[in-house]
């Protein structure tokens, strides 16, 4: 299946993206059909071929879910937007929940040295 997506360019820190044509199998980055356009996210810039957009999409290329909301606020396109990400899942709250009983331990282990001290005052009187 063919995807109209981001491909990226430039140099490390200033980076530019390419608007391309490529078989949804192959990597982002590696070859592609044709490039239709570019995305600056420094200045913002937007650059669209709409008539080359509007062929491939009549050919059955889909766009990427970035590049569909792009397209969306081109004009090139009409529909409505689509999340394009969600954040991950962060791994300290799968630890917190597997490290729970080991809290309820060190909870548990202060009491013993307060009972400790506490019979060490004992003897000393």
């Amino acid at each position: 299946m063919l995807r109209i997506r981001l491909s990226r360019v430039g140099k490390r820190n200033k980076a530019q993206f390419r608007l391309t044509v490529a078989d949804g199998k192959r990597s982002p980055t590696g070859r592609f059909i044709e490039i239709l356009g570019y995305y600056n996210p420094h200045s913002k810039e937007k650059v669209f071929k709409e008539d080359r957009i509007k062929y491939w999409i009549s050919k059955g290329a889909k766009p990427s879910s970035t590049v569909h909301n792009f397209l969306l606020d081109a004009g090139i396109i009409k529909g409505e937007k689509v999340k394009s990400w969600s954040p991950k899942k962060k791994k300290d709250e799968d630890k917190k929940e597997t490290s729970v009983p080991e809290k309820k331990e060190e909870a548990s282990a202060p009491e013993k040295k307060e009972e400790i001290k506490e019979t060490k005052k004992e003897d000393k009187k």
